[in-house]
């Protein structure tokens, strides 16, 4: 119970580092901004190339920081949340 005001904060952290990795790894691989679904200038392929990207650092960036708070957490109290 006392953990999740804590996974709060680490999941809105890392939201921001998250959204930070993608724009520099789009900046190397794309071409100026992220596309959006959207956007019909855009071709299929560089859409669907930002969303796995974008899906990917997302994901990886959320079991590292869950994986590290639970470990934080286990470290203070000496159980393991959840």
């Amino acid at each position: 119970m006392l953990y999740r005001p804590v996974g709060i904060l680490l999941g809105m952290a890392g939201g921001a580092l998250a959204s930070t990795l993608f724009a520099r790894a789009w900046a190397a691989v794309g071409n100026g901004d992220a596309p959006d679904a959207m956007d019909e200038e855009r071709e299929w392929k560089e859409i669907l190339l930002a969303a796995a990207l974008q899906g990917a650092i997302f994901a990886v960036v959320k079991a590292a920081v869950d994986r590290s708070g639970a470990l934080g957490v286990r470290r203070l109290t000496g159980t393991w949340p959840g």
